[in-house]
């Protein structure tokens, strides 16, 4: 690899070389390439640096991986592209961009998803461009700003018709979605809304939602809430999420003390590789409630961060419920051993009308520039009474 990578993360590294690779050539249409144990000798680098790099071939559309087989260069890359290129400016966008039998083609930007959140939102979304009929065009910018501009440009150069995008967390707006907003394109936002910006977003009403639930524990006699979240870095979702359990202790006269609060989890972050920052979150999780034995229920930003919870109060020898509530945003109905009490969002509802709002976007319709959807909550097995202390 070139010296000039060498400031660049390893997985960049090696996705760059097996990119350089694949258009020279060296690995044709069809061909298998080097799989993540054979990258991982070849680079002297981690299973998941070489996992990574082969998942942005795979977002990048270079190559499609088969379980059990292993990893093979896209057949179609060798599809002809169209001679009127992106300049940065939405004005270079030819209309004899080809689309896909003249249906109007959406492009989602996502940092990432699972079974936890995001799989349901993309169905919803499936389900709607089908009765619509239209396309939806997917990529994953694993909460990197950078990823997310490229993708938005390369969206752009396809010819999409509309954009749908979760924005990638962190402190500021992307200069690719503030020429957007100046251009009018028809573009809506998932999950959150971006500060200073004029464009249409859906999500859930998170700060309702997360009154509910403190609610719910305060019903239940703790007073004494732990709150563990990953540091909100002006995320709009999670930052409502707090307002919310802020709001609803002042409402019930219980004081919110923020020296129960552990706000540096960041191992559910889709911008981080680290494959033992897992396990430190969990330490810190299992520190926490040893530090403060007042804790009677624990209130996670989101199911995972519950997840370490709950592996957390084990190792310390404690019963959830009876020791120790937990209660979060969302839990996967396919989890039946532990089903976390939770607020659930309407994630397929959420999908259906951003498909609507982009369409309508795109045929100079005008939609909301707010929508906020309920999330009701879901008692499960993971909350009960306080104990007397």
């Amino acid at each position: 690899m070139s010296n000039q990578s060498t400031s660049k993360p390893m997985y960049e590294q090696i996705f760059d070389a097996l990119r350089e690779d694949i258009i020279s050539l060296k690995y044709k249409s069809g061909e298998r390439i080097p799989s993540e144990k054979e990258l991982c000798e070849q680079y002297s680098v981690s299973r998941i640096t070489s996992k990574k790099a082969l998942e942005l071939l795979t977002t990048e559309g270079y190559i499609i991986r088969k379980p059990g087989k292993g990893s093979f260069v896209n057949e179609f890359m060798g599809v002809k592209e169209d001679t009127n290129h992106y300049d940065g400016t939405l004005s270079s966008l030819s209309s004899s961009t080809v689309k896909i039998n003249k249906k109007l083609l959406i492009g989602l930007v996502i940092t990432t998803f699972d079974d936890s959140y995001g799989t349901e939102l993309i169905y919803g979304m499936e389900e709607a461009s089908r009765e619509h009929d239209c396309y939806l065009i997917i990529r994953r910018s694993f909460g990197i700003a950078a990823q997310e501009e490229k993708t938005i440009t390369q969206f752009l150069e396809m010819g999409v018709d509309g954009l749908i995008i979760f924005p990638a967390q962190g402190e500021y707006f992307s200069a690719e979605i503030l020429k957007l907003v100046i251009s009018k394109f028809p573009f809506v936002l998932v999950d959150r809304y971006l500060k200073g910006i004029s464009a249409s977003s859906i999500s859930s009403d998170n700060v309702h939602a997360a009154k509910v639930a403190s609610n719910y524990l305060f019903e239940l006699g703790h007073t004494h809430i732990g709150l563990l979240t990953q540091p909100s870095i002006n995320t709009t979702a999670i930052e409502e999420r707090i307002e919310g359990f802020i709001e609803a202790h002042a409402e019930n006269g219980i004081v919110a003390d923020r020296g129960l609060w552990l706000e540096n989890i960041t191992s559910t972050m889709p911008n981080e590789f680290d494959p033992n920052s897992r396990e430190r979150d969990i330490e810190m999780i299992q520190q926490h409630i040893e530090q403060h034995p007042e804790i009677t229920a624990l209130f996670a930003i989101e199911y995972t961060i519950a997840q370490y919870a709950y592996e957390a109060a084990q190792r310390l020898g404690l019963s959830v419920p009876e020791d120790i509530s937990i209660i979060c945003f969302d839990s996967p109905l396919r989890n039946d051993a532990y089903q976390f009490t939770h607020v659930r969002q309407n994630q397929q509802e959420i999908g259906k009308q951003a498909i609507e709002s982009v369409l309508k976007l795109n045929n100079n319709e005008m939609v909301p520039s707010r929508v906020m959807l309920e999330a009701p909550l879901i008692v499960g097995k993971t909350t009960a009474k306080a104990k007397k202390i």
